[in-house]
């Protein structure tokens, strides 16, 4: 999910500024008399942004301002889901190990993923995992993600989830416990001919 994020944002604030560039150096040129294009809507040193006419086009219209409103609030929606996902942590970089020197360790969260979603993924039954590390460095949780083979008993694969792989990650960092959220999903498969 942070990847999706990551990526969003990227874009987002890619297009951000170019939008802001283009135009801002389109109104800066135009105000310092250098030549701009035809259809550009500020031409000259004593231009404005919006005339009286432009201003006042469409406010007669039934149309106009509930146009206007909807806009402005998906605009709103947007940018406050944008800074909402700027404030979720989505991943934890790092686990604090006690080492039992009274000091700790730190464990890159990425290993301790990886480690937990190789042993995940090699229980029987499972074809695939995936392990996203969020909460605190010092009381790490694991969200889960299962793609199950159709013969797989859910019920089964979860239990050994729970006994084997996150026993061997909580055990091996140290941790007291390592709550877990799982989502089992099934491989898709073509029905089988029974004859």
């Amino acid at each position: 999910m942070s990847g999706v994020r990551r990526t969003v944002n990227r874009v987002l604030l890619g297009l951000a500024g170019l939008v802001l560039l283009c135009v801002g150096g389109g109104v800066l040129a135009a105000a310092t008399g250098l030549s701009v294009p035809s259809w550009w809507p500020w031409s000259g040193k004593n231009d404005v942004l919006l005339s009286e006419a432009d201003r006042t086009r469409w406010r007669a219209d039934g149309w106009w301002w509930p146009t206007v409103i909807a806009i402005l609030a998906v605009l709103v929606v947007l940018a406050l889901w944008w800074l909402l996902a700027q404030l979720r942590r989505a991943r934890l970089s790092e686990v604090l190990v006690d080492s039992g020197d009274g000091e700790g360790a730190l464990l890159r969260g990425r290993a301790l993923e990886g480690a937990l979603a190789a042993e995940a993924g090699g229980l029987d039954g499972v074809s695939r995992a995936q392990v996203v590390l969020t909460g605190k460095r010092s009381a790490p949780r694991a969200r889960i993600r299962l793609l199950v083979e159709p013969h797989a008993a859910p019920d089964e694969a979860l239990g050994r989830l729970t006994d084997e792989a996150l026993a061997h990650a909580r055990d091996s960092a140290g941790l007291d416990r390592l709550p877990a959220e799982v989502r089992l999903r099934a491989v898709k498969h073509r029905a089988e001919r029974v004859s």
